[in-house]
């Protein structure tokens, strides 16, 4: 036997980016965004604040670029300085479109 009820539902209507205030929706593909964010703990200057940054492609990729040069220079007279600037941050690649 079915039992049905009608409860009500929470959906997401749109995610836009919290710097330049437009959508990261993409026509067919679905909301496209990168997310800040941080949850401070005991001990920490901001303890018990949390933080969550919506950001979509182009202000995500503008921010990283920011931390990469801020990395640079704060590594800029290390003997070995890490070169991977162009991995920064980098967690996977996907290898879908990579010719065997």
């Amino acid at each position: 036997m079915k039992h049905i009820v009608v409860l009500p539902s929470e959906t997401v209507a749109d995610i836009t980016c919290d710097v330049c205030c437009q959508s990261t929706h993409v026509e067919g593909h679905g909301f496209q965004f990168g997310t800040l964010q941080a949850h401070w703990g005991y001990g920490s200057k901001h303890d018990g604040e949390r933080y969550e940054v919506h950001l979509c492609e182009a202000c995500f990729f503008r921010a990283l670029s920011g931390l990469r040069r801020e990395r640079m220079v704060n590594t800029m007279f290390d003997e070995n300085p890490d070169r991977a600037d162009d991995e920064f941050g980098l967690v996977q690649r996907s290898e879908f479109w990579k010719d065997n």
